[in-house]
């Protein structure tokens, strides 16, 4: 039974869906920012929540379990030696989603996913 399980199916199939977010996980690790749908962003925040999250213990299982995710190796190197050493004392929270407006095309809602900067190197 699917009681309680929410997890938007974005009309693809389960392959396609897990090939998709992994894709776009890569993309924001290695860009910082990626432009997409509102639902896609909605999504994919999940996934980059875990790998960070992962990669902020920086042990060898940690980093088994991110490749079972992102098999790209230079992306995960990046994760492990830039990006996980930023939010070393942030407990969560580590991407932002602004809405775009509407697409031209097909009024489908667009949104820019990125990760959070670092206010206190900003000072």
């Amino acid at each position: 039974m699917r009681h309680r399980k929410i997890k938007g199916k974005l009309g693809r199939t389960a392959s396609h869906r897990k090939a998709m977010l992994r894709n776009m996980t890569e993309s924001i690790i290695e860009h910082g920012r990626i432009q997409t749908t509102l639902p896609k962003a909605k999504e994919v925040r999940k996934l980059v929540d875990y790998v960070i999250t992962l990669a902020k213990r920086d042990d060898l299982h940690s980093r088994r379990l991110v490749i079972r995710v992102l098999p790209n190796k230079a992306i995960v190197a990046k994760l492990f030696r830039e990006v996980a050493p930023r939010f070393q004392t942030r407990p969560g929270g580590f991407t932002r989603i602004y809405k775009m407006g509407n697409r031209k095309g097909d009024a489908a809602e667009m949104a820019v996913i990125e990760l959070v900067s670092d206010e206190k190197a900003a000072e």
